[in-house]
């Protein structure tokens, strides 16, 4: 599928992924103006981009813009806004937005918003015995709030330790590849002794070791305990934070693993 019009946003997941379907409703109005590409991984963007738009004409005169997961890459803001990766790699696109809560899957997750759908699904149910809308009435915008903050809770340990395990990510040592030459590309070295090829080699060797070792237990265990303390804030319950900073599909599963305890008032 080609391009049908000038404007571009590249978005992770496939076909009917809930990105691209979230964003089309959106855009809804602009559907003539926008085309919306599915490229799968965040990890394929460069490539699946690069690929798409295949000459450096096109990649300059396309007005294009890639949106993904924020994930556990950076920390939100105070601002509500699409946020970028303040150092841009070789890798990502200056064009990259990430969305302001962790990941699309928190934007659905509105006591109203699933109250709305809960209601009319029953509905539809009850006028069609057929329907395979396998629940009862809703339990409530009050219930659903309560489910919500519930699920979070269980997560608070695991998602500070995703944070912990996101900053270590962010390290420009966790990305650190051994090199397998110590010359520019496409030329070879001055001496092909083997001493001297060994030597430079060891030379890589020692400067990835060294770099490598800034990968510590010990910052993470400091990292760990910043974000424990920080979840464990009352007001970033009261303000409902956690759904700007935990994964969206953790507190659905979350939501679901719950919602099977029958004493519970949203089973």
């Amino acid at each position: 599928m080609r391009v049908v019009s000038n404007k571009v946003i590249f978005c992770e997941g496939g076909l009917k992924s809930l990105d691209s379907g979230l964003i089309k409703r959106l855009l809804e109005n602009l559907s003539n103006q926008i085309t919306i590409i599915p490229t799968g991984s965040k990890f394929n963007f460069s490539v699946f981009v690069q690929g798409y738009l295949y000459t450096d004409e096109q990649q300059n005169n396309q007005n294009y813009m890639i949106f993904r997961d924020r994930d556990f890459d950076i920390e939100p803001t105070t601002e509500i806004k699409l946020l970028q990766i303040d150092k841009v790699g070789k890798r990502i696109d200056k064009r990259t937005f990430l969305c302001h809560r962790t990941c699309v899957e928190n934007y659905l997750l509105n006591p109203e918003l699933i109250h709305n759908y809960w209601v009319t699904k029953y509905a539809e149910k009850l006028e069609n015995p057929i329907s395979k809308w396998g629940h009862k009435d809703s339990p409530g915008i009050d219930n659903i709030t309560k489910w919500i903050e519930d699920a979070a809770r269980t997560l608070l340990h695991y998602q500070a330790v995703r944070w912990a395990l996101g900053n270590l990510c962010q390290l420009s040592a966790s990305k650190k590849q051994l090199k397998t030459t110590w010359t520019q590309s496409g030329k070879i070295p001055i001496s092909l002794i083997l001493s001297d090829c060994k030597n430079e080699a060891l030379s890589l060797i020692n400067e990835f070791i060294t770099t490598v070792s800034q990968v510590e237990a010990i910052k993470f265990e400091d990292s760990l305990n910043k974000y424990l303390q920080q979840f464990d804030q009352e007001e970033f319950w009261i303000q409902k934070q956690y759904l700007i900073w935990f994964d969206g599909k953790d507190i659905q599963a979350a939501m679901h693993k719950i919602s099977q305890n029958s004493k519970l008032p949203y089973k």
